[in-house]
């Protein structure tokens, strides 16, 4: 790294805090202008507004627009860089183009590091801040709804149905329990109601049939009420928004391991969430990249047309990332691929771009 290395990183680096810190003053203040009335309402003091929700959602919007701005941020001050023929000096003192990239790929690889550690830990515990803040202070607890006729998976044996459950009274009606070996049931157990006991940590069933079947051979018991522990818990039964962005990745890949052998449905917007963090730091390499190499050629207009250029491209990035979403959740596509295919395209591009730049 020599002196204009350490001069371009700088000019990298500063360019980007300084950016960053604009969004997140602006999003603040839109978020704060969205949710005053709520924050009224509920009558929540300031320090826990601060406290308890801010701290969680400025990184939560920091690492959403993480590369973005990145983008925004590298295009902005080469362009400036070119603008002064700064970057003809450069090249015409014999450092070949390449070269010249070199602070670039240091510093993508830098907050790219970043970003992929705090995506991993750092955000999701930030998020769990914010989304509890939510829904707990800002919405009501009786705004959970009841659930009808859903069905778990326990473990690779064990089924549960509630004909209807109600989460905030952690009760429901119309309890079954399966076990299943191959195609046969060899166990049902049925309930009138179920109950959730947080003493002992189990279930209550009351007016309870359990059935047993062998072979040819069944049996039949009637029970007034009982007590059935079973690998499921009130809050596993209750619908959070945005559950995957709270968990850490070590917590998130452990529950999509446990709700595949419950045969969860809806597990690719977890899947979406686990890649996309790893995919997110990737993303931040190829748009510096990019930037750095539609900017460094001097144009007539300056600054203003490779912003305008730059603009065009995160909306681009966008607009790809959200389509490819939609298709893993909606139309089953391979969540690896949908997170990874705007990733894979940008990067041809930085690669044709810097075939054609000139050297």
């Amino acid at each position: 790294m020599t002196k204009i290395d350490w001069y371009i990183l700088r000019k990298f680096i500063g360019t980007f805090i300084y950016s960053l810190l604009i969004l997140l003053v602006i999003s603040v203040v839109i978020d704060i202008t969205e949710k005053v009335d709520d924050f009224i309402k509920y009558h929540i003091p300031l320090r826990d507004v601060i406290v308890d929700y801010y701290f969680g959602f400025i990184p939560h919007i920091a690492a959403l627009l993480f590369p973005l701005f990145i983008f925004i941020s590298v295009i902005f001050f080469t362009s400036k860089m070119a603008y002064r023929s700064e970057i003809i000096a450069i090249l015409s003192a014999g450092v070949s183009f390449r070269r010249f990239l070199r602070p670039y790929w240091v510093g993508a690889i830098l907050f790219g590091t970043i970003l992929w550690l705090a995506n991993y830990w750092v955000v999701p515990n930030a998020n769990r801040k914010r989304t509890y803040f939510e829904n707990n202070r800002i919405r009501t607890p009786d705004n959970q709804q009841s659930q009808y006729n859903r069905t778990s998976r326990i473990d690779s044996f064990t089924y549960v149905t509630f004909g209807s459950y109600d989460p905030n009274y952690r009760s429901g009606s119309n309890f079954t329990l399966e076990k299943v070996s191959g195609q046969h049931v060899r166990y049902r157990l049925k309930a009138d109601r179920i109950s959730w006991d947080s003493t002992g940590k189990a279930w209550r069933l009351d007016y309870v049939t359990v059935r047993t079947m062998e072979g040819l051979k069944e049996t039949w018991i009637s029970k007034q009420d009982t007590v059935l522990k079973i690998a499921l818990v009130p809050k596993d039964l209750i619908e959070e928004k945005n559950l995957q962005e709270a968990m850490t990745t070590p917590d998130l890949r452990k529950y999509i391991k446990r709700e595949s052998i419950r045969g969860s449905e809806g597990l690719n917007t977890y899947w979406v969430e686990y890649y996309r963090r790893t995919a997110a730091a990737g993303a931040v390499v190829i748009l510096s990249l990019i930037g750095g190499i539609i900017a460094a050629r001097k144009v007539r207009g300056g600054s203003g047309l490779h912003l305008a250029l730059g603009i065009v491209v995160s909306a681009s990035y966008i607009i790809l990332m959200q389509f490819t979403t939609v298709f893993s959740v909606k139309a089953n596509l391979d969540p690896l691929m949908a997170v990874w295919i705007p990733n894979v395209l940008f990067g041809s591009i930085a690669l044709y771009l810097y075939r054609r730049a000139p050297k």
